[in-house]
């Protein structure tokens, strides 16, 4: 299979399920659909980005040698919200390495503080904070005071604030 004409003949469930199947658990295939997600051309990069959330889902441990490139990737300027959403949406369900856990706090943080940033970027951000804060606690304070600053000054979604509401409870 050409990823690449795969990736442009058209986005439907048919033809993500047929890519998907194609990578299955195939870590060179599963690279290659990686790169794709990064630096490929728009339409590319967004169809990509959702066949390695499927894949990720059903093999996590595919992703894990591409996590620390997926992070810093998104901690760049001017990366498309396309980008940012599918690798802040897959954090949110794998276990993230020890050694990343600084660099994915920070860049959640600074997505979740950003009232610009798209919704779905913010509320997956507040999703793996909370998901860290289990092994940080000292980041709950924050991640308290953040979301209610922005349930107080914010015009909020009702996904943001629904997710934002259910997290403020757990926390306390």
């Amino acid at each position: 299979m050409d990823l690449h004409v795969e990736l442009l003949e058209g986005h439907s469930e048919e033809q993500t399920a047929k890519i998907s199947k194609w990578v299955g658990n195939d870590a060179k295939r599963f690279a290659e659909l990686i790169h794709f997600s990064l630096y490929g051309e728009h339409r590319e990069s967004l169809r990509a980005g959702w066949v390695v959330n499927i894949i990720t889902e059903q093999y996590p441990q595919l992703v894990k040698p591409h996590l620390s490139e997926l992070v810093s990737h998104i901690a760049q300027k001017d990366v498309s919200d396309a980008i940012k959403r599918n690798v802040v949406r897959l954090l949110q369900f794998i276990e993230i390495p020890k050694k990343l856990h600084g660099d994915v706090m920070n860049v959640c943080f600074d997505f979740l503080l950003n009232p610009q940033e798209a919704i779905a970027i913010r509320v997956f951000s507040m999703t793996v904070l909370h998901n860290l804060s289990k092994s940080y606690p000292e980041i709950k304070q924050e991640l308290k005071a953040v979301l209610e600053n922005a349930l107080e000054h914010e015009e909020a979604s009702a996904g943001f604030k629904n997710r934002a509401l259910k997290i403020l409870k757990a926390i306390k």
